[in-house]
């Protein structure tokens, strides 16, 4: 009994092992599963070995740029916002001015004059770039009395350690203000009508410029750029008239300018600028209008004691008589002294002349005088108040009244 029970249990063992053991397809099927699954192991240990790579990394950096701080080696001021300059200035005036002339209406207003951003970056420690834009009068658009402006645009080189190179739109080296004319930086509400009318501050074109020093205290600048477009179809004369701004400005005549500054002894500065205009009518007129430009300036300051005083006169073609009788000759000057009374309250008298008509046999020049005060809040901030008066020939505006004005930088 027990052998038969034996032999069964042997039976049956070997019968159901028989019937486990898989066929070929299964072996197959289960061999490309666990190739599969070997594979995807493989790649896990692949990635998980490059995040382990690429985390040293990081790490390794980052501790080089701890080590490089703290020893002085590099600094955070490489990044792109500390390479950036960010500022601008901006003024609003009251004119309550009589025409003693009765040839127009007197002038009551009040008026937020200009408002300017100012954006710089450096590119690295030879190049960077430079731009103002500026909104005058508040509002611009049709209609309006004011206009959204470009007023530098360019980029700055250093070609060597005394030589720079510009490019782009950018201020014209002559006179005082044309180049500084922050309301901090001069006395009077309104700037002098000589650096208006006959410079004409403000003045930028678009070209090439290279500036840079001669000497101890000896520096120049030299331009080539575009000129001005005086429309004489429309029986315009005057210099300021010319300005086009860069705004699709007719460039076929151009313009060339060199100016040298001297600022070897401190507090002076003695300035000198030379222009020539190839066309001031940009070949729109029959015969080509050229102009030459000549500009001498010193501004002085010792001590509570200041002084500026500028000349400036246009040289033009005769042919320009045609539009405007006298019209080819247009100048004048200024001298402006002044006196801190105490650290931020200071008083000024400044007597002008001026006229766009100079050439003519007539009376046609244009005097003022303008008495007055600045008094800076803090160094960045400044009040102003001043009384002007005129002498005009008959037909032209003279005018006389106080002006009042608030003007700030940043």
């Amino acid at each position: 009994m027990k052998k038969l029970t034996t032999g069964l249990m042997l039976g049956l063992c070997t019968s159901t092992a028989f019937a486990a053991t898989p066929t070929i397809e299964e072996m197959w099927i289960i061999i490309q599963q666990q190739q599969a699954e070997i594979t995807q192991l493989k790649t896990q240990l692949v990635l998980t070995d490059e995040v382990l790579k690429e985390n040293s990394v990081k790490v390794e950096a980052t501790a080089t740029m701890v080590e490089q701080v703290a020893t002085g080696e590099t600094s955070l001021a490489s990044s792109w916002a500390e390479r950036t300059q960010i500022g601008g200035y901006g003024e609003m005036h009251y004119n309550n001015l009589e025409n003693n002339n009765d040839n127009g209406e007197d002038i009551d207003k009040i008026d937020f004059h200009r408002f300017v951003l100012y954006l710089g970056h450096d590119f690295n420690d030879t190049t960077r770039m430079f731009s103002e834009v500026e909104l005058e009068h508040s509002l611009s658009g049709d209609g309006k009395p004011g206009e959204v402006e470009l007023e530098q645009a360019y980029i700055e080189h250093d070609l060597s350690s005394t030589t720079r190179m510009k490019a782009g739109l950018f201020l014209v080296p002559v006179g005082i203000l044309n180049q500084t004319h922050e309301p901090t930086t001069f006395y009077g509400v309104e700037r002098n009508n000589v650096e208006k009318n006959i410079i004409p501050t403000t003045w930028w074109e678009g070209g090439l410029a290279l500036s840079g020093e001669i000497l101890p205290g000896w520096s120049y600048e030299g331009a080539f750029t575009s000129g001005l477009n005086i429309d004489f179809a429309e029986g315009d004369y005057k210099v300021r008239d010319g300005r086009q701004k860069v705004a699709k400005a007719d460039a076929s005549k151009p313009a060339y300018t060199a100016n040298t500054k001297y600022t070897g002894i401190a507090g002076l500065e003695l300035g000198a600028t030379i222009q020539y205009q190839a066309g001031l009518g940009q070949g729109n007129y029959d015969e080509d209008v050229d102009a030459m430009l000549y500009s001498a300036h010193v501004a002085y300051r010792n001590g509570p004691f200041g002084l500026r005083a500028l000349a400036a006169a246009w040289d033009i073609d005769d042919a320009i008589n045609e539009v405007k009788a006298g019209a080819n000759e247009q100048n004048g000057w200024y001298i402006e002294p002044s006196w801190l009374v105490m650290r931020d309250l200071g008083i000024f008298a400044r007597y002008s002349e001026w006229d766009n008509l100079a050439g003519s046999d007539g009376e046609t020049d244009i005097s003022e005088w303008d008495v007055g005060v600045n008094y800076w809040l803090v160094e960045n901030v400044v009040f102003k108040a001043d009384y002007q008066w005129q002498d005009a020939p008959p037909g032209q505006k003279e005018l006389e009244g106080f002006n009042l004005g608030v003007g700030f930088t940043y």
